[in-house]
């Protein structure tokens, strides 16, 4: 892959506090996904936007809290499914990766035609607290970027605009993968939003910006303007995280019981457990299994 540059986030604040922005590059994550998951082009679009939204998504959170993202379009790719954090670790994947469609009437990658044009999105928020927040909105293009705008503004009442890329090689590896949010503070005159509205339908694509070689930070000094008070309050590193383990798929076998246990050491004699997330696959030989069986079996009261 020709861009080398690590995967970063910037947050910050502009025009005095008023607005709120996010920016990320995440070429490497998406090219990460798209090796692990063998996705074909619009399939690796699709998964590389939510994972983009979901690593700013992410920035926006504290301590130990996390969301994922569900998004449940009516179109051929199926399910995307994305995780993040506030520590810049991702995670995702998408139900049928090998979807490719023709390009879309602009010459762009036919996100909206996989995804779907109906459907849901959902976000589910885990904050430390009893019940986690559930956000939900059905979807109103299927190009995401949209649909994202459209969930802050019903389910956490933030104007926002949101812009996310993916721009896929000839030999199907992501050249550029990044994306933006800005979110309008409590406050902001008519005109000022109009400004900015105007500011964000006139930025080129993402990935044109990331392949012209301009940073994040960059990207928002374009939308905010030379004299934007921009104040960069944090850089991040984004990294691909997936916390599967053998011991989390033993918990797994085990939870099915003794009498699932035994039928697939009759008719099986191993099992293989494949990670949906990161696609690492954990085989349990018979003997292990029998191990399990044998801690499956109902204890005797003593």
């Amino acid at each position: 892959m020709e861009n080398q540059l690590k995967d970063v986030l910037v947050r910050g604040t502009a025009w005095g506090g008023k607005i709120r922005v996010f920016a990320a590059r995440t070429t490497q994550l998406v090219e990460e996904l798209r090796q692990r998951h063998g996705t074909y082009p619009t399939a690796t679009a699709a998964l590389g936007r939510t994972l983009t939204a979901g690593a700013i998504m992410g920035a926006m959170l504290k301590g130990q809290e996390k969301l994922t993202i569900q998004v449940k379009g009516d179109g051929p790719i199926g399910h995307i499914v994305v995780d993040a954090n506030a520590d810049g670790e991702v995670r995702g994947y998408v139900d049928h990766p090998e979807i490719h469609l023709p390009s879309n009437a602009h010459g762009k990658l036919d996100v909206a035609g996989a995804v779907g044009r109906s459907g849901h999105l959902h976000i589910t928020k885990d904050l430390g607290m009893k019940e986690p927040y559930r956000g939900s909105i059905p979807i109103v293009s299927g190009e995401l970027g949209e649909d994202f705008t459209y969930y802050f503004a019903v389910s956490e009442q933030t104007p926002s605009a949101v812009g996310l890329g993916v721009l896929v090689d000839t030999d199907n590896s992501v050249l550029h993968a990044g994306g933006f949010i800005v979110q309008l503070m409590p406050g902001l005159a008519d005109e000022e939003i109009t400004r900015l509205e105007q500011a964000v339908g006139a930025l080129p694509p993402v990935t044109t910006l990331l392949d012209q070689g301009e940073t994040p930070e960059e990207l928002l000094t374009r939308i905010v303007g030379d004299n934007g008070d921009l104040h960069i309050h944090d850089t991040m590193d984004l990294k691909f995280q997936c916390f599967c383990s053998a011991e989390r798929v033993e918990q797994t076998l085990l939870s099915l019981g003794e009498n699932e246990l035994k039928q697939i050491i009759e008719e099986d004699g191993k099992a293989e457990v494949v990670c949906q997330f990161c696609n690492e696959a954990y085989t349990f030989e018979r003997a292990q299994l029998e191990l399990l069986l044998d801690q499956a079996k109902p204890k005797p009261i003593q």
